[in-house]
């Protein structure tokens, strides 16, 4: 028996990458409305109706109203917006962020589908504040570099026409959507500093944590830490922190899995390390987004150049 999917929103960047790779499978039956009533509540009801599934890809106020127009239908539904996310009847769709997890998901009625950088930041941070090696207010740094298909159709349209080009920073003034997702799930009391990054090439993403004070003998319990939590999993491989690419975790690369990677670094003039996470391959981005945040805080673009993935340094390093 084929499991009927509606995907609200498969017009837009995200929803077509999700239609793409279900329209090819045998075991999924796609629901879809007619283009001309996409945005008929009444037509986008009877998908509901229909559905067993309701995937929604659209900005955080439209995928409520799908939420309130679902219930009367009991339709299950994974949220791609942000809008979801710290919900308390919501499930967080982060398989490998705690025991049981990946269960709760499977038998959730309401999945929240985790952002691109938050996913990367809870795999980091939430085994090492559950380890004792981050306090909960703490408040570490966070950096990272994404690919600018995450910016939605606009971002997108802007580099692959060439009217933008290079890299630049955004965020600096603290107001970014993820960072009340990372703060509930990455079990921190003290919202983090971050300053995100968009790269001048396609997908994919690295982000770098900064663990101030410890040392060598932190470092390799960092390192335990993280091969504890994953241990298993099928999609995160524990790399040790000497490796050339002073990487730790490396999530899978295959279309339609999240990829993170954390990273160490050895010991050199300062009791410091940073851990780091990369996502590879196809991530789009946040649902619904079809423009890119504004620069906030005054800060504009460098001329860095393109990169796949990011090298995590530990400061005082080469």
């Amino acid at each position: 028996m084929a499991y009927k999917v509606f995907i609200d929103g498969e017009a837009g960047t995200t929803g077509l990458q999700i239609r793409e790779r279900l329209e090819a499978r045998a075991d999924i039956h796609l629901v879809q409305v007619d283009p001309a009533r996409r945005k008929d509540a009444g037509a986008r009801s009877e998908a509901l109706a229909e559905a067993d599934v309701a995937i929604l890809c659209l900005p955080d106020d439209a995928a409520r109203e799908t939420v309130v127009l679902a219930e009367p239908h009991g339709t299950r539904i994974i949220d791609a917006s942000t809008a979801h996310r710290v919900a308390e009847d919501w499930t967080f769709g982060f398989a490998e962020m705690a025991p049981g997890q990946r269960a709760a998901i499977a038998s959730a009625r309401h999945v929240s589908n985790p952002g691109c950088w938050s996913t990367c930041a809870i795999a980091l941070i939430r085994p090492l504040v559950a380890a004792g090696l981050v306090a909960p207010d703490a408040a570490p740094a966070i950096s990272g570099v994404s690919g600018y298909t995450g910016g939605g159709k606009a971002m997108i349209a802007e580099f692959e026409t060439g009217a933008s080009s290079g890299s630049f920073l955004y965020g600096a003034s603290q107001a970014h959507k993820h960072l009340p997702e990372i703060l509930k799930h990455g079990l921190l009391s003290a919202v983090p500093l971050f300053v995100p990054s968009v790269g001048d090439y396609a997908q994919g993403m690295a982000v770098a944590i900064q663990l101030p004070g410890l040392g060598t003998e932190g470092m390799a319990s960092a390192e335990a830490a993280l091969s504890a939590a994953y241990a298993g999993e099928r999609f995160v491989a524990v790399v040790p922190a000497e490796s050339r690419e002073i990487t730790l975790i490396r999530r899978s690369s295959k279309p339609g899995l999240r990829a993170a990677r954390a990273a160490g670094a050895s010991e050199r003039h300062e009791p410091a390390g940073v851990v780091g996470a990369r996502q590879c391959g196809d991530r789009v981005g946040d649902a619904g987004r079809g423009a890119r945040q504004p620069r906030q805080g005054g800060v504009g673009r460098g001329g860095a150049e393109p990169q796949h993935h990011a090298r995590l340094r530990r400061r005082g390093g080469p």
